[in-house]
């Protein structure tokens, strides 16, 4: 294999032309829509793999953390079934949300995370998932094998964010946000996501 044997003439969709991760589904990639300084809701659009504008964040309430995808993921029938009362999957790739103790401020970038637990989230009577990790390498946080090893304020903060970001004054909200769980159902949702994945889109090299 020579030295560019990787290399792609065109930029890769960032949820269908990239690998799910290098040791799957402990170690994963994550494609980062957005940031905690990010005033507008970046998401990726799925036709053409660019960045869109989705919507300005309502109110005060900003990410507590970087946030994005894991590729070639899907939110199907699989990941609906290891949630108690979910219809289904949203149908969506699988949101994560990563730690990291030097500010990132920028989306649009591919980083290596490692899996600690996720946050079991129902929006719509839908499974939304939202897989937690660390940077891989990271100063701080890369020690942390699972969930119950991070401070539990920043838990609360996340799951505050993702029960209340869609919310209306006045208004009753389609989010039900559940306790977190471990690194161990977090790998199964994974796992169930790509299995998903594959009966959306086939299975890919």
């Amino acid at each position: 294999m020579g030295k560019h044997d990787t290399f792609h003439e065109f930029r890769s969709h960032p949820w269908h032309g990239l690998k799910v991760g290098p040791k799957p589904p402990g170690q994963v990639f994550a494609y980062i829509e957005i940031t905690p300084f990010d005033l507008m809701k970046y998401e990726l659009d799925k036709d053409t793999g660019f960045m869109m504008v989705d919507r300005p964040q309502l109110y005060s309430s900003l990410p507590p953390s970087l946030y994005g995808f894991v590729p070639r993921t899907y939110c199907g029938t699989e990941v609906g079934r290891l949630m108690s009362g979910a219809s289904g999957g949203d149908g969506d790739p699988l949101d994560i949300c990563v730690l990291s103790e030097r500010p990132i401020s920028r989306g649009d970038i591919l980083i290596k995370v490692n899996v600690v637990g996720g946050i079991p989230m129902l929006d719509d009577g839908q499974a939304d998932d939202k897989i937690i990790g660390v940077l891989a390498n990271d100063a701080v946080w890369n020690g942390v094998q699972d969930i119950s090893e991070l401070p539990a304020p920043l838990i609360l903060r996340l799951s505050h964010y993702f029960a209340t970001y869609k919310s209306k004054p006045g208004a009753p909200t389609s989010a039900i946000v559940r306790d977190a769980y471990g690194r161990q159902h977090a790998e199964r949702v994974i796992r169930a996501a790509m299995l998903d994945y594959e009966h959306e889109f086939g299975k890919h090299d």
